[in-house]
Formats: C-alpha cells, sequence, structure tokens
C-alpha cells in the first residue's frame, strides 16, 4: 500500500494508491505472464512472441517495409530490424530491394516462413482459448473493445 501527497493551492490531501488494484499493474503483469508462456510454447519452434507478430502481419501481407512492419508491431525501429535479422537468419524471411527506393527493401516469407502459420497459429489460438476459459464471446468481445478504447485514448 503505497500513499500519495496530492497538493493543490488550497489544501493537501493523502490519497490511497493500491499497485495491485492498480489497471496499469494488471495489464502489465498478465501481458508479463503470457508473453512468457508463449515463449515457452513457441521454443521448439525457434519462434520469440516478437518474432510471432512480425510473422503474423506477413502472413497477411507481404512486401512490407521494415518501417511498416515496426508501426504494424508496435516496436521501434531498431528493435524490429533485430527480429528481421534473426526471422532472416533463420530462413523464415527474405529481404528484396524496393523497387522505387533503392535505400528500402520489402521483407517476404521464404518457404519456411509461410509452413510455419500451419504449426504455430494451433498453438497461438490454443493458449488464448485456455486463457479465456469462462468468458463468453460476448465478454471478451467488450474485454477487446474495452482495451482498444483505452489504447486510442493514450496521448504521447
Amino acid at each position: 500500500m503505497y500513499n500519495v501527497i496530492v497538493t493543490t493551492t488550497r489544501w493537501v490531501r493523502s490519497v490511497e494508491f493500491i499497485l495491485e488494484d492498480s489497471l496499469g499493474f494488471i495489464l502489465n503483469k498478465t501481458n508479463t505472464k503470457l508473453k512468457n508462456v508463449l515463449f515457452r510454447r513457441l521454443r521448439e519452434h525457434d519462434v520469440t512472441p516478437e518474432q510471432w507478430s512480425a510473422l503474423c502481419c506477413l502472413w497477411k501481407q507481404e512486401g512490407v517495409t521494415p518501417k511498416d512492419l515496426a508501426d504494424l508491431i508496435f516496436k521501434d525501429k531498431p528493435n524490429t530490424n533485430r527480429i528481421l535479422e534473426k526471422l532472416e537468419t533463420k530462413n523464415m524471411i527474405v529481404r528484396k530491394s524496393h523497387p522505387s527506393d533503392k535505400r528500402a527493401f520489402q521483407i517476404y516469407l521464404t518457404d519456411r516462413g509461410r509452413q510455419l502459420k500451419d504449426e504455430l497459429v494451433p498453438i497461438v489460438s490454443n493458449l488464448l482459448e485456455e486463457v479465456t476459459v469462462g468468458l463468453d464471446q460476448s465478454q471478451l468481445e467488450a474485454l477487446k473493445n474495452m482495451l482498444n478504447q483505452m489504447f486510442e485514448q493514450i496521448r504521447d
């Protein structure tokens, strides 16, 4: 339990802040635990959760630039480049020169990268089913809508 002092020009009052009851704390601990379990389940396929998110975007649309991918997976460009380097080393993607911008390149899946979709999607789908046991479809949709609404309201 933490006490936070809030001051204004008129008065001073103590506000109790309970970390364990904070929405941000709950979201973070849930994300951390989910990411750790996902890491263990994808390990036998030599894919990390970050690489999984990049592959998911590429399964939907190949030929994106690293910047486009960074925006899609909510990572900065240096982290995205490290993810791409690992995927390229593992022969899951290839980089090809961009047809109109010689300084840039586009990302494409290899056959191995494409094959992984059939292996990984069931693993992740099963995990999400496990962690949402007890939530019906309407609750799950409401939760996703609320989280997306919160995301949209956050100003940098």
